[in-house]
Formats: structure tokens, C-alpha cells, sequence
């Protein structure tokens, strides 16, 4: 029979991607997402994408009841906690906020699975647990030293994971951390766009491209990277999604009872911002403008991850490079435009076509070149 999977926060950014990926390999999935930051029209896109159906239950991921219900109803075989909130400022003002909802959805997610004998979990982490990396590449047994609330909440809940595994050896969980997702699915019908000042970089750049924000602040340009801007290892979304499939299928093996493994996300490469802003502005077809700014307290210098053991564990790796994750981007954005009756704009102030410059090209420095 095939197996059924819950995905909790599955009508989400990564959510409705992972849910796109799993329907394509055959699953069958139930989303369970109470749409505070999410649109429920998500899913019929994905029905769209896909051609096929996936069941929806509204409900919270902190409702313990709900969930087990769920859990019953659809004899799940194994859930993907994809639910809580993940915006690093906005858990720096209000760390309760996040404590509350991350935290206490993780009790009541794994105390239901406990009460519906449901024992296979992937969890949605984040590369956020490392902290300032002191080496690059970032490998798993590198040290964890989080520097805000929400990299706290991901940590804890890995370590939750591990005191139920201790207890319940017949439990066995995936926690895969994730650097930085961007891009959308190639359709351009699900992608990231979200509600007032985004969190992350990719959308204030489209944003900015869209004329919808002046100019990207580009936080620091003194770095020890190529160019002085902070350097990330940015992984395209669907990549993302597939790596989610890849987990379920090792979640399945009779081998990984007992097992709690964390699982690096990222493609082992490392793109500046200034790089980031050149290859949208190619995406894009005309220079996107930006002004660099003093540098954030807590921000790192560089993050890139060593995706080796994801290949080894799970035969995945990331194909997408930084082109396409930046045309897919566009091509996301662009369509919600036109959805809104808001065409982009390719002017600029004084009316004239933007023709593309390219931003002068820094030296690239292999990410094992780096220490901090």
C-alpha cells in the first residue's frame, strides 16, 4: 500500500514544495497548516502542478488532539514537521513568541505520534544551530553555538528528539538543517512571498526588482569574502524538496530504528550578496540597486555547508546553481505581479528603459579558503 505522509506547515514556503515533490514520487500526503502565514490556495496549485489530489485538514500542529486524530484518520506512516514560525529578528524582539509556538508544537507533534504509534519523523532544522561558523566548510559534528531564539527552539527540538529516541528506541528521526532556501517551482505557481518586510534576501531583492522597495540594504561590506559582503550557501527549493523525499525513503528502512541523524541541506557552494544582486539582475534584465550598510549585530561572514554526508546518507545533492534559482525567483514574482494587476517595473526614475551593468566581478575564493 502507499505510504502516507503528514506534512505539518505543508501549504508553507518549503512546505508546498516538499508536498509538490512527494505527490511526484508517488506518496500520498496530508497538509496540516492553520494558514497564518500560508495560502490556502497553495494547494490547489499543487494539484495543479502535480495532477493529483492531497488531502487538507485546518487545524494547529500545537492542537495535540487534532493532530493524533490526523494521524489516526489517514494511517500516516511517518510525518515531516515543517510547521512554526522562523523569522531570526522577529524571534530576537519576541523570544517567547517563538518558544511558545515552536517549542510546544514540537511537544504536541511528538507526543501524538507517540499516542497513534506513528514513530518516523523528518524534521525541518536549520544551519542556524551552528551559530558563527569557525571553520567552512560547515560539517555535521561541527560545534552547535545558536545566537538567536529561533536557531534555539531548532536545537532543542533535535534534542528532544534524541530524549525520545532514548526512551523509545523503536522511534527514528531525520532532522535535516537547512542553509538558505530561495527560488521557487519551475511553474512559477508556488514560491515565496510573503507577508509585509521579508525576512531574507531573495525576496527583497525581487521585491526591489519589482519596484515594490527603493534598493537592497546590503548589511556590511568590510567581510573577510571576495567581495566584503557576507557570503551563504544558497539552495534552490525544489533541490530542498527532493532532499525531504530522500529522508522519507531512508525513514522507511528497518535499519534506522533507534536513529536520530542530522542532515546538512546546502550545495557546498558560497555566493556573496553582490553576487546574488548581479545574477538577479541578469534574471531580471536590468540592474537592481542597492546600498550597502553597516553590518547587523550576530550576522556571520560566511555560512556554507559540506554536503557530503547528505550524498552518502541519502544519495542526494543539489543540482540547481545560483542562475536558476534566481530566474525562478523572478519568474515567481512576476506572476504574482500580474495576479495583483502590478506589472513590474523596468524603468527607472527618469522613465527610461534600465538596461543590465554588470557589478564588477571579485575573485572567487573556495569556502575552505575561509576561517573565522
Amino acid at each position: 500500500m502507499t505510504k502516507c505522509i503528514l506534512a505539518t506547515g505543508g501549504a508553507g514556503y518549503i512546505g508546498s514544495h516538499v508536498v509538490t515533490e512527494l505527490l511526484d514520487a508517488g506518496y500520498r500526503v496530508v497538509i496540516l497548516d492553520n494558514f497564518e502565514n500560508s495560502d490556502p490556495d497553495v494547494v490547489r496549485r499543487i494539484k495543479r502542478i502535480t495532477g493529483r489530489n492531497v488531502s487538507l485538514v485546518t487545524g494547529d500542529v500545537r492542537d495535540r488532539g487534532t493532530v493524533e486524530r490526523v494521524l489516526r484518520m489517514y494511517n500516516v506512516d511517518a510525518v515531516i514537521h515543517l510547521a512554526g514560525k522562523k523569522a531570526v529578528g522577529e524571534s530576537v524582539a519576541d523570544p517567547m513568541l517563538y518558544f511558545g509556538d515552536n517549542l510546544n508544537g514540537a511537544i504536541s507533534l511528538l507526543t501524538a505520534m507517540k499516542g497513534a504509534g506513528v514513530s518516523r519523523l523528518v524534521f525541518s532544522s536549520s544551519a542556524t544551530v551552528y551559530g558563527i561558523p569557525k571553520t567552512l566548510p560547515v560539517t555535521e559534528s561541527a560545534r552547535v553555538s545558536v545566537t538567536n531564539p529561533y536557531g534555539r527552539t531548532k536545537l532543542i527540538i533535535e534534542e528532544m528528539i534524541d530524549d525520545l529516541i532514548a526512551s523509545d528506541p523503536t522511534f527514528a528521526a531525520i532532522s535535516l538543517r537547512y542553509f538558505n532556501p530561495v527560488g521557487a517551482h519551475e511553474t512559477a505557481l508556488i514560491g515565496e512571498n510573503p507577508r509585509g518586510i521579508p525576512n531574507n534576501l531573495f525576496p527583497f531583492v525581487a521585491q526591489t526588482a519589482a519596484g515594490e522597495r527603493d534598493r537592497v540594504q546590503v548589511f556590511g561590506g568590510d567581510y573577510d569574502t571576495p567581495d566584503g559582503t557576507g557570503m551563504r550557501d544558497y539552495i534552490h527549493v525544489v533541490d530542498l524538496a527532493k532532499g525531504h523525499v530522500a529522508a522519507i525513503r531512508r525513514m522507511m528502512s528497518e535499519n534506522e530504528t533507534g536513529q536520530h541523524r542530522r542532515i546538512n541541506l546546502g550545495t557546498g557552494t558560497g555566493y556573496t550578496v553582490l553576487q546574488v544582486i548581479e545574477a538577479f539582475s541578469k534574471a531580471c534584465g536590468f540592474p537592481i540597486p542597492y546600498a550597502i550598510v553597516p553590518r547587523r549585530a550576530g550576522d556571520a561572514a560566511a555560512s556554507v555547508a559540506d554536503p557530503s554526508y547528505a550524498k552518502q546518507c541519502l544519495g542526494w545533492r543539489a543540482t540547481f546553481g545560483l542562475d536558476r534559482m534566481c530566474q525562478d525567483q523572478w519568474a515567481f514574482n512576476s506572476r504574482v505581479q500580474a495576479a495583483e494587476k502590478m506589472p513590474p517595473s523596468r524603468t527607472r526614475p527618469n522613465g527610461k528603459m534600465a538596461e543590465y551593468s554588470p557589478l564588477p566581478q571579485p575573485p572567487l575564493v573556495a569556502p575552505d579558503r575561509l576561517h573565522h
